[in-house]
């Protein structure tokens, strides 16, 4: 039925909501936020008008349910939405002073709440509550926007729709671009004619429907249409290719190799998260003939150019950090140039001048943002305004917003309050963690206060099921964006390296590292094999060092310090009975964290150690014989283990995988900054463990 756009409509679904008008317009909501070529991520809104009974008077009264602000169609939920009088929103025409005073209107829209729970109103709210439609769809499809954004867009929109598709040129959102969807609608009447939708220049769609489904069915027809007239004239994309993408395994090489360097760069004001795609429509444009013309106009959609900034920064062949250095500078004293010719008397304070969006040619894009959704979110944008400008290369030439309404977009005083209002980062917003054997136990533990704390983190175990398990906890507690996973042995060079590759990849680099991987043997030295004694270097002393040594080539290349956190063991120097191999291997762990610590200084990368001791609950170290040889070194059975090593200690506390977590934020939270070659203690006091 429809081949550039999704029909999910399920009837079965509808016909279970029959009769609840708001969970049929949340329902299309959702099922229209699915398909990105509809919309992106965050863009849009949809509306419902309904009679209610007002809780004040009794009687019915018409009540708008719109998408908040700062929502997403796709997630959206009643909780998310805002419900208003529509009466009172259209009486604010009486007390508008035109579009000087345009901001002050939004708090009015307070004024207007029907529901009490309602999120807070939008900004597009009067763009829906001027329209005397039941129900309304604004969408940002690629395929409008590049019509839209096409320098003969209009007369395009005109006789692709028969003028059935209304026009309202280029206008920041906001109460007076009401009162042009209005006024467009009501000159097509004054002519007889009964427009399906409107399209806003530079910006989107409107359509409508007098049912959830008539403004489903009449938004995907208009998508459609609008989008196989572009293929219908698309023939040369961008001018043609200038050069070939390299095969997939080069450029994930490449990409990884030059990410780090390119967070450092990005990260000069604020430390920032990475992503990278190679999507091919990424590559068809970055290898085109057209890439140095048509990037540094930048975006059309006001909602692309919010997440993707004002241009890319364009890459040459030369990456290396003596090219990168001037062509980063120039890109901030572009940004800074263009900040001070359009600046207003009450704009706020310039903002970050390094790029969101770098593109690599034969390689792919990076997106920098301060945390990983926003910047995936980010190269999606990127990618629709790629689509863009691709449609209205083919139809007519693009046109992008100019510097001007640009800027008055990106340092929108509405915009700032936004800004303002969100939470205070989180002590580890920015960095990324790498947590060594965090299928399970103390390690799962320690990653785990580093996403609650705000990081990305990167499991990884031998363990391929504890490894799925792990990550799919993760999901359900932070999100998809917060973890990555990867299958790696400590042991190997080639593994660990193939690790911090994919942390680049999904990451942009690495920041906080915790060697916690680790086995126990606990045997006498005459019982104690070659083959023991092996492993159990191989592990915990050659792990580290491997994971470090990694870790190390990748937060040098992005120059912003970091932290190494080795968890030993309290018998790294407290001598016990039958304990030889594990005891001695720790004690290599121990030095080496004080041998790093002296030699990574200069960079401010910080080597610390957690010493543990007896976490016994969820830890993989008591597999394997150990608690049992423990036990028959103390003369007690393993069922007497845990009670004799909590009695054991000054506070006689059992120790939990929790407590080497907090004990690991604590180094690297942000209140240790001038600690290194320490090491920390949590044994619940065990006196035999002091530090001397």
């Amino acid at each position: 039925m429809y081949k550039q756009v999704s029909y999910l409509w399920d009837d079965a679904k509808a016909a279970a909501l029959a009769g609840n008008e708001v969970d049929l317009f949340i329902y299309r909501s959702n099922i229209l936020g699915a398909d990105l070529r509809i919309t992106n991520y965050g863009g849009g809104n949809t509306s419902v008008k309904l009679q209610d009974k007002d809780p004040l008077t009794g009687s019915e009264t018409e009540v708008m349910w719109i998408k908040g602000s700062g929502g997403d169609i796709g997630t959206l939920k009643k909780s998310g939405c805002a419900a208003l009088y529509v009466d009172r929103l259209r009486s604010l025409t009486n007390v508008y002073r035109g579009l000087a005073h345009e901001d002050e209107m939004v708090e009015l829209f307070n004024h207007c709440i029907f529901d009490l729970s309602s999120k807070a109103p939008s900004i597009d709210t009067p763009l829906h509550g001027f329209l005397p439609f039941k129900h309304i769809d604004h969408l940002h499809p690629d395929a409008a926007i590049a019509i839209a954004a096409s320098k003969d867009g209009e007369q395009i929109t005109k006789e692709l729709f028969g003028g059935l598709i209304g026009w309202v040129g280029w206008q920041r959102p906001g109460f007076d671009l009401g009162l042009q969807l209005k006024a467009c609608l009501d000159e097509a009447a004054s002519r007889g004619v009964q427009l399906r939708g409107i399209m806003l220049g530079s910006h989107g769609l409107f359509t409508w429907g007098d049912t959830s489904y008539e403004c489903y069915v009449n938004t995907l027809e208009v998508i459609e249409k609008c989008a196989e007239f572009i293929e219908s004239k698309t023939s040369t994309v961008f001018g043609g290719a200038r050069m070939t993408s390299f095969s997939p395994e080069e450029r994930l090489a490449k990409a990884a190799a030059l990410a780090p360097v390119l967070r450092g760069f990005c990260s000069s004001h604020v430390q920032m998260v990475g992503h990278f795609s190679d999507d091919e429509r990424v590559l068809q444009f970055i290898n085109s003939n057209d890439l140095d013309r048509l990037a540094p106009l930048g975006t059309s959609c006001p909602d692309h150019f919010l997440r993707t900034k004002i241009s890319p920064l364009v890459l040459g062949t030369d990456v290396s950090v003596e090219a990168l250095t001037p062509l980063f500078e120039e890109y901030r004293q572009m940004y800074a140039a263009y900040y001070e010719g359009c600046k207003h008397e009450n704009s706020p304070a310039m903002r970050d001048p390094n790029p969101v969006v770098i593109l690599y040619p034969g390689v792919g894009m990076f997106t920098f943002a301060k945390d990983k959704q926003t910047a995936r979110v980010a190269a999606e944008f990127y990618t629709n305004a790629i689509n863009v400008m691709r449609g209205a290369e083919a139809i007519s030439s693009y046109t992008s917003l100019p510097r001007q309404e640009a800027f008055d977009i990106e340092y929108w005083l509405l915009e700032e309050a936004k800004l303002q209002r969100m939470p205070k980062p989180k002590a580890l917003s920015g960095r990324v963690a790498f947590v060594t054997g965090s299928g399970g136990g103390i390690g799962k533990a320690i990653a785990k206060k580093m996403a609650q704390e705000g990081a990305c983190v990167i499991l990884n175990d031998v363990n391929a099921e504890r490894l799925a398990e792990a990550k799919a906890e993760f999901i359900g507690l932070f999100g998809k964006d917060v973890v990555s996973t990867v299958i790696a042995d400590v042991t190997n060079q080639e593994s660990i390296e193939a690790a911090m590759k994919q942390a680049c990849l999904d990451f942009g680099g690495v920041d906080l590292i915790v060697n916690n991987a680790g086995i126990s043997i606990s045997k006498g030295i005459l019982e104690h094999t070659q083959g023991d004694w092996d492993k159990l270097y191989d592990i915990l002393v050659k792990g580290q060092y491997l994971v470090s040594q990694a870790a190390i080539a990748v937060m040098r290349k992005q120059g912003l310090g970091g932290d190494i956190v080795n968890i030993v063991s309290k018998n790294a120097f407290v001598a016990g009975p039958n304990n030889v191999g594990y005891g001695s291997a720790k004690a290599a762990q121990a030095h080496m964290t004080r041998l790093l610590a002296a030699e990574l200084g200069p960079d401010h990368i910080r080597v610390n150690t957690v010493n543990p001791d007896a976490v016994i609950a969820d830890s993989n170290i008591w597999a394997g014989g150990w608690a049992e040889g423990r036990a028959k070194a103390y003369g007690i059975t393993v069922a007497e283990l845990p009670a004799y090593y909590a009695k054991r200690t000054l506070l006689n506390e059992s120790i939990l995988p929790d407590d080497i977590a907090n004990a690991c934020f604590a180094f690297v939270g942000g209140l240790l900054n001038k600690s290194t070659g320490n090491a920390l203690n949590v044994d619940g006091g065990v006196a035999a463990g002091f530090l001397r």
